[in-house]
């Protein structure tokens, strides 16, 4: 198996595995070790061990322009990437802190709007957002919380830094790939687990289920939660499935809830039964058609004065899309000090906002040299990669910035970590990200691990499942 290591190369690039050469940094040299003894058909043999797991249990996620068909199987690499206790900690530590000044600044935004009238935040750049909800000015979410379900990326600069690439306080996606990938390892690896001291993940769908029942709706001893689903074509239908069989509640769509004096009940066989918190897979404009779009067919009708009122919780709250919009994002640490009066201890990236005269013209200027994102696409869509653009999509991109500046941010292309994945029989260097998940009701809860993203495309710097890449599963170690 050492065989395959042998044309490694670690080109100038952090790597998570190796510190120099043939040396693994020390929390990997147990699993070096072990890969070491493996030849290569034994090897091939645990890959085919995953793959099946894999497509038995159905996990696909989908390519909306894919011209070939919809449904791909989630493309998984067998190398984790680990992380030490130590290290660890330090995540830990920055993610609470973080996501209790998203949670913070949401409910200032919809209340007080302090950190705006004090010049932090420009006023004009939130009230923008496509994220910001003024139906939502004076609401009261159950328990104050805006953000309950939270999946922050993480990057690693040249030097092992971490950085926070991006917010996902939405529907953020993705923790049933962090579980069903644990699954996958523990058949390939059995004895590797016992051996290495690696703390569980399979305890997140209780996790989150206690987490959706500690915001119920104070009138409720014991909450009824639902998980509501755009239904079988929505691209993470899998996901939606898999949690709410994990957690045992029912999965519905919107034509399984009604809504009765400002009420929410859903349909059974038995009759109508009251609904107290639903975990919401669908974006806010299309949740309600008497409030937000009226041709949506998603949603509930009355579902919003329902929430309004207090009687029903919306895990994430309507309205958190401001606190994720990337324009909004280089203001974070600046969050950070103005509501908690700490420093940051996760750093941002640096980042140009294209509505600012400045920084715009710096972002035209250097295109080429620049990665440029719109503040409202995810999945690696609506993404400008400089460097490995051709000078036609650098005018195009410069075009569309000149037409919308407040849709778009720029960022130095970052020398991303990387980490072994096998590769056409042997192992190569691909770039990687993390999102660890964070839950937050009467506490906050972070799963030790999360879903390592890798770009499985040789150079390539985005880590999508859409746009190529795969995933890994995540090791926290005890010690």
């Amino acid at each position: 198996m050492g065989s395959l290591f042998n044309d490694y190369t670690l080109d100038g690039f952090f790597d998570e595995m190796f510190a120099a050469p043939g040396k693994p940094h020390p929390h990997y040299e147990r699993l070096y070790r072990r890969l070491s003894e493996l030849s290569r058909a034994d090897f091939d043999d645990r890959i085919q061990l995953a793959d099946i797991s894999f497509l038995y249990q159905g996990i696909t996620f989908t390519v909306y322009s894919a011209q070939e068909g919809i449904e791909r199987i989630f493309p998984f690499d067998l190398v984790p990437r680990i992380i030490p206790q130590a290290e660890w900690q330090m995540l830990d530590r920055g993610l609470r802190q973080r996501v209790t000044a998203l949670n913070m600044f949401l409910h200032d935004v919809y209340h007080e709007q302090r950190i705006l009238h004090d010049g932090v935040i420009p006023l004009d750049l939130v009230l923008s957002s496509q994220g910001f909800s003024p139906l939502m000015m004076g609401v009261d979410p159950p328990g104050d919380v805006y953000i309950h379900i939270s999946g922050t990326d993480l990057v690693r600069d040249e030097q092992g830094h971490y950085l926070v690439l991006e917010d996902n306080g939405r529907s953020p996606s993705g923790v049933s790939y962090v579980l069903e990938n644990r699954t996958a390892m523990k058949r390939a690896f059995p004895r590797l687990f016992e051996r290495s001291g690696v703390l569980p993940v399979e305890h997140y769908p209780q996790a989150l289920l206690e987490t959706l029942r500690n915001v119920a709706p104070r009138r409720a001893d014991q909450p009824t939660v639902v998980l509501l689903t755009p239904g079988v074509y929505n691209s993470a239908y899998f996901e939606h499935s898999f949690l709410a069989r994990q957690m045992g509640i029912e999965l519905v769509e919107g034509r399984d809830l009604v809504t009765s004096e400002n009420r929410v009940f859903m349909r059974t066989i038995r009759g109508l039964q009251p609904v107290d918190v639903i975990y919401r897979r669908i974006d806010d404009n299309f949740l309600d058609p008497l409030s937000f779009r009226s041709d949506s067919m998603l949603g509930c009708p009355g579902l919003f004065n329902a929430y309004r009122a207090g009687n029903v919780t919306l895990a994430n709250a309507i309205g958190t899309g401001v606190a994720d919009d990337k324009a909004i994002y280089p203001f974070v640490p600046a969050m950070i000090r103005y509501y908690l009066s700490e420093e940051p201890i996760l750093n941002n990236v640096p980042t140009y906002r294209a509505d600012n005269p400045v920084d715009r013209a710096y972002i035209l200027e250097h295109l080429n040299q620049l990665v440029v994102k719109s503040v409202n696409e995810s999945g690696g869509y609506g993404m400008l990669v400089g460097p490995h653009s051709t000078a036609e999509e650098c005018t195009a991109f410069a075009e569309k910035i000149r037409a919308n500046p407040r849709n778009f941010i720029a960022q130095p292309t970052l020398a991303l970590s990387r980490h072994p994945a096998f590769v056409d029989g042997h192992f190569e260097g691909r770039h990687i990200d993390f999102r660890p998940y964070i839950l937050q009701g009467r506490d906050i809860t972070i799963i030790p691990g999360g879903l390592t993203r890798v770009a499985l495309r040789k150079g390539s710097l985005v880590v999508n499942s859409s746009q190529g890449g795969g995933s890994k599963d995540t090791w926290v170690l005890e010690e």
